[in-house]
């Protein structure tokens, strides 16, 4: 069923152009623009979401939904929603660069349902004097659970159990079928400490594991006891842990920083779980890596290219688990982050600063 209301996204009628250059400073010298009237406010949202989450965004104006709940807003839409609207929902999903920012005549805000934020040119946008806002926080224990269940389901080799059960493969208890890895009592590495690295560290404090991570900025020491856990340089965790999960943000120059070199630098028999962006792992050097042996499984949440290709030779590897990008895919998280999102568009269509903005420099 179409969950738009009201109209669809298929009239071209353009915002005054008057309304562009309306502008007053936020907080840290943002430039913020002023709301407008009701006629002026077109919010688009890029995926059909519960009407009670949208509710507060219908009296303050026409709320234009794309119908699909799984499949993206073609750019051609998402084109002709940044020339008209005030406001934008959007999602990991939908690329938001500078050419279709470059065409918002009284944008707003773009509010993404997300706590990464890299489909979005920032800078851009902050040029503009358009808000980005992603949602923090809301997320970070149910994609630390996710985060351990895939570390798990990895190392104890679930997914291809569960298979041979389903396929009626599983003759009877035999003292080598299915063997996987202990989890417990194992040096697990971080690489991104920040809230959802965190959370993964005490999780992973209850299988008695000894944590090691790397970040951009050393935690300070009071946090590093408190959890506990010990800094290392790149190469130090890389070499050392028997399990290392990827957590940081995306950003440039962590473009296949796992690349063959590093990840075959790995210990033998290492896992590796990647559960934060696609782009920082070389996908094509993990798929060799996998095969030769050198680590014994790695578990995938996020993806490069995403939807995964259905001729990814990921898909034909045995000892990789993967998941369809769903860190945050419960009912109460996922409820929480459009509420924050929508959250985000109200304050800055009546008038007040966002509560998640972004920078254009990255978290």
């Amino acid at each position: 069923m179409r969950a738009t209301a009201g109209r669809s996204f298929s009239s071209r009628r353009r915002i005054p152009q008057g309304t562009r250059d309306r502008k007053k400073i936020g907080p840290s010298g943002h430039p913020v623009k002023e709301a407008g009237g009701l006629s002026d406010r077109r919010i688009f949202v890029s995926r059909r979401l519960p009407e009670a989450v949208l509710a507060p965004l219908r009296s303050l104006g026409t709320v234009e939904v794309w119908p699909e709940e799984t499949v993206p807003p073609p750019r051609e839409v998402l084109l002709e929603a940044a020339a008209r609207a005030r406001a934008m929902l959007t999602l990991i999903t939908d690329r938001i660069d500078a050419e279709m920012i470059e065409r918002a005549e009284s944008l707003a805000i773009i509010a993404n349902m997300a706590v990464g934020y890299n489909n979005i040119d920032v800078a851009a946008a902050r040029r503009r004097g358009i808000w980005v806002t992603n949602t923090p926080d809301v997320l970070t224990e149910t994609t630390a659970d996710l985060v351990m269940a895939l570390l798990l389901a990895a190392m104890r080799r679930l997914p291809q159990a569960e298979r041979a059960l389903r396929e009626r493969k599983w003759q009877g208890w035999s003292p080598f079928d299915f063997v996987g890895l202990d989890v417990h009592g194992k040096r697990l590495g971080i690489f991104g400490m920040g809230r959802i690295g965190r959370a993964v560290a005490r999780r992973a404090r209850g299988f008695d594991m000894e944590i090691l991570y790397h970040n951009r900025r050393r935690l300070p020491e009071a946090v590093e006891r408190g959890i506990p856990a010990r800094y290392v340089d790149f190469a130090a965790l890389v070499q050392e842990s028997d399990v290392l999960v990827i957590l940081a943000p995306y950003a440039p120059e962590l473009y296949h920083r796992f690349n063959r070199e590093v990840l075959y630098g790995m210990k033998r028999g290492a896992v590796l779980i990647v559960a934060s962006r696609g782009g920082i792992v070389d996908e094509a050097a993990l798929v060799e890596v996998l095969r030769a042996g050198h680590l014994a499984a790695a578990g995938l949440d996020v993806f490069e290219t995403e939807p995964i290709p259905p001729d990814h030779p990921l898909l034909t590897v045995e000892n990789a688990v993967l998941l369809p990008h769903i860190g945050s895919a419960t009912v109460e998280t996922r409820l929480k982050m459009a509420e924050r999102a929508v959250d985000n568009i109200v304050r800055v269509l009546t008038g007040r600063p966002p509560r998640d903005p972004v920078d254009a420099d990255g978290p």
